[in-house]
């Protein structure tokens, strides 16, 4: 699931530089829920895959647009952390809520270096991160699942499972009730 090493271009930290400044003046001031879609074109125009109809709260912090995928219906709730170096997918109608952290890179303890590694997060339809929770490199949650308030997800979480505690472990399985 590591990626090999990874060093970042010239022009990658051009863009970072360009995305923090931009950020700053047309993405974080527009705090009220009526600028929800222009924070989506901001960072539609920084290379995000962000849909119209998706939730993306001001006081998110968003490392690289350019390795977001955000679908209808989801929701990155007030503070989330998104820590993508490497690939965040949030698909269709899953929140992660406030103050979360999705870390999609790590360090190779391993390596005399510490050499960076890059591994994609996906965050399934349906499900939910809750607050203060973090997320992995390299983990995936499965529809439906949900992630207790600040749980520390390093593995896979099962479809419609429930978890809870740190490291994250298996609670239930989520039924809905109508």
């Amino acid at each position: 699931m590591k990626s090999t090493r990874h060093k970042f271009s010239a022009s990658n930290k051009l863009a970072r530089l360009a995305w923090i400044i931009c950020s700053l003046f047309l993405f974080k001031p527009f705090t009220l829920r009526v600028f929800r879609k222009w924070r989506v074109l901001v960072l539609k125009i920084f290379g995000a895959k962000v849909s119209w109809n998706s939730l993306v709260h001001s006081s998110v912090k968003i490392w690289a647009p350019w390795n977001l995928e955000v679908e209808d219906y989801a929701c990155l709730g007030p503070k989330v952390d998104c820590y993508n170096q490497g690939r965040i997918t949030v698909k269709k109608n899953a929140t992660v809520s406030q103050k979360s952290s999705l870390c999609a890179s790590g360090h190779d303890y391993t390596s005399k270096y510490h050499s960076l590694y890059l591994a994609p997060i996906v965050i399934e339809q349906k499900a939910w991160v809750a607050a203060e929770a973090f997320i992995g490199p390299g983990v995936t949650i499965g529809e439906g699942a949900v992630v207790g308030a600040r749980a520390a997800v390093f593995k896979n979480v099962a479809p419609w499972a429930v978890v809870g505690g740190n490291p994250a472990s298996f609670i239930k399985n989520r039924e809905i009730k109508d």
